[in-house]
């Protein structure tokens, strides 16, 4: 067992710095070339690899190695390659997987939010109200997010919106139905205790952070 975390945690840094590796290049790149809104994203996308370390290392909250590298890969796939490097134009399907994606796992960062408290006896509810919750919260990060994009629209004069109304649209859509699908496997979890990947990402979660769980 140490051995296969050992190893987890190996190729978890062997991608993550490579990950960071390509954005530093493209962030000196864009500096040389004096292209101020690459260098900009670079530099934000970069900053927010390290979001999962400061959140442990801060909040003494630790997360699987597995969810840890798929927030990296998001924000690497979604703010560099989507927009540095034009994957959104590129790939049709590209914005659509991201943002199923984004919903999955924020509903499923949702779902863990609610199941702590409820499993510490912080909270009473039942495997609805935390699927709901879940739902919910995956959906509001989607919004927050349509929010940022509009933002720096405005700000920078650039174009992460795409078709405007119709792309934000179909992005909380999405990011809906990537939610849906996260609360529902939550709700499913709960009732019988198992539920493959995303049962594996609990039991994880729970093992690495029992004072979370801990009843006062």
């Amino acid at each position: 067992m140490k051995k296969k975390i050992i190893s987890s945690n190996r190729v978890y840094l062997v991608i993550t710095n490579l990950i960071r590796l390509f954005i530093v290049i493209a962030l000196v790149g864009a500096a040389l070339e004096k292209d101020w809104t690459i260098l900009f994203i670079s530099i934000l996308v970069l900053a927010l690899t390290f979001l999962p370390s400061l959140i442990e290392k801060n909040y003494k909250i630790y997360l699987p190695v597995e969810f840890e590298l798929v927030i990296i890969i998001f924000m690497y796939a979604s703010l560099f390659l989507g927009e540095v490097k034009g994957y959104y134009t590129i790939f049709w399907w590209w914005d659509l997987i991201l943002h199923a994606g984004s919903g999955i796992a924020f509903g499923f960062i949702g779902f863990l939010i609610l199941y702590v408290l409820y499993k510490s006896g912080k909270i009473k509810a039942n495997p609805s109200t935390i699927a709901m919750f879940s739902f919910s919260f995956g959906l509001a990060i989607g919004t927050m997010w349509e929010i940022f994009e509009f933002t720096l629209d405005n700000s920078l004069g650039i174009n992460l919106q795409k078709s405007g109304l119709k792309d934000t649209m179909w992005d909380l859509i999405i990011d809906g139905a990537g939610a849906l699908i996260a609360s529902f496997t939550g709700y499913l979890y709960l009732k019988r205790e198992r539920g493959g990947f995303f049962g594996k990402l609990v039991k994880d979660f729970k093992k690495e952070n029992p004072k979370l769980f801990k009843r006062k």
